[in-house]
Parts: C-alpha cells; sequence; structure tokens
C-alpha cells in the first residue's frame, strides 16, 4: 500500500529529516519526491533512515558525481527542490555556490538544491558528514545561501524603507546565526581534536 503527503519544508532541512524518519518509523519508505510531494511504500518500521543534504552550491557534474559516490556506497538519493518554483525557463544567480554553478538554470541546478538520502537502517550511525572541518565546511555553504537572502531582503527594505522587508530580513538573518554557530562549535572540536 502506498501514502502520498503533500508538505512543504523550504530551507528547514532538520525539520524535513526528522519529518522522513519518523514516517520511516511508522513503516514508511520514501520511493518519489516533488516539490510538495511525498510518495511512500510501506516497509518494515525503522527500515531506513534519511538524511538532508544541501547542494545548492555545486555545479551539476559536481552534484551528479556526488549522487554517484552516495549511491556507490549502497545509499538511494532523491533530488529536491528547496522552492515552489513551478515555471519553465528560470535563470537564479547564486554568487554564493561554486564557480561555474553561480547561474542555475533548469537544464544544471535549478530545483535540485537538495538531497534525500535513504539508508537501509543497519543500527550504525548515518551520517554524511563524519569529520568536524567537513560538517563546518557544509554549514558554511548553507550559512552563505541564507546570508545571501538575508543581504538582498535587507537592501531592498532599506532602499523601499518597509519594516515588512526589514522583519522578513530579520527572519533570514535567524538561519545566518544558527549555522554560524554551527560552523563555530564544528571548527573549535576540530581543533580540539588536533590536539
Amino acid at each position: 500500500m502506498s501514502k502520498t503527503c503533500y508538505r512543504y519544508f523550504g530551507g528547514l532541512l532538520n525539520v524535513q529529516e526528522k519529518w522522513l524518519n519518523k514516517m520511516a518509523a511508522k513503516g514508511y519508505r520514501l520511493v518519489r519526491s516533488d516539490k510538495m510531494l511525498y510518495e511512500f511504500e510501506e516497509c518494515a518500521p525503522n527500515d531506513v533512515q534519511y538524511r538532508m543534504e544541501f547542494i545548492g552550491q555545486k555545479t551539476k557534474n559536481s552534484a551528479e558525481d556526488y549522487r554517484d559516490f552516495l549511491e556507490g556506497m549502497g545509499y538511494k538519493v532523491f533530488y529536491k527542490s528547496i522552492n515552489l518554483n513551478y515555471s519553465i525557463g528560470k535563470v537564479r544567480y547564486r554568487p554564493w555556490a561554486q564557480k561555474g554553478a553561480r547561474i542555475a538554470t533548469n537544464s544544471t541546478t535549478f530545483n535540485r538544491e537538495l538531497f534525500i538520502v535513504e539508508k537501509d537502517n543497519d543500527g550504525k550511525p548515518f551520517e554524511l558528514h563524519t569529520s568536524f572541518e567537513d560538517r563546518a565546511k557544509y554549514y558554511q555553504n548553507i550559512r552563505n545561501a541564507w546570508l545571501w537572502v538575508f543581504i538582498v531582503v535587507a537592501l531592498s527594505g532599506a532602499l523601499v524603507r518597509s519594516i515588512f522587508w526589514g522583519i522578513i530580513a530579520l527572519i533570514a538573518l535567524i538561519p545566518v546565526v544558527v549555522y554560524q554557530i554551527q560552523i563555530f562549535k564544528n571548527r573549535h572540536n576540530a581543533n580540539i581534536q588536533e590536539w
């Protein structure tokens, strides 16, 4: 029996990951995902585990290489969009991305900014980033994307002198601060580990 759910998580990767793992604990395995659609099939409870991975900064080729690497390790990988853009022919400028990935189109990484990574639950911890340096770099990529949103919204709000846009900018600043704290913690732990 299959189950279809409609949810939108935006950039709340941890919330989406927890929800997917709750669905797995109830005995549902992801078989398909789209912008808001999650389609599941029944499985044994806690049969699989999920992790979310932000890949919006990667070029199309490096995202495909990373996907091949994860699948080579035995994981199942789904692309997921971070936004609700339903138009065709979009182009987005991403100054925080890798060189070559700064202009995203439908044929590159536009609407494919996330991976949902599925692993069979073998009782071992499931982490995609195992070193403190790697985690810090990962959080830095997410922080940079949110920082860009904050800067654009804050400048727009200042130009039109709008309190509404100022509030939106402050909301966008929250994930910047949260991810910056994660970067500091992981860099600190990396330095302690070196000693």
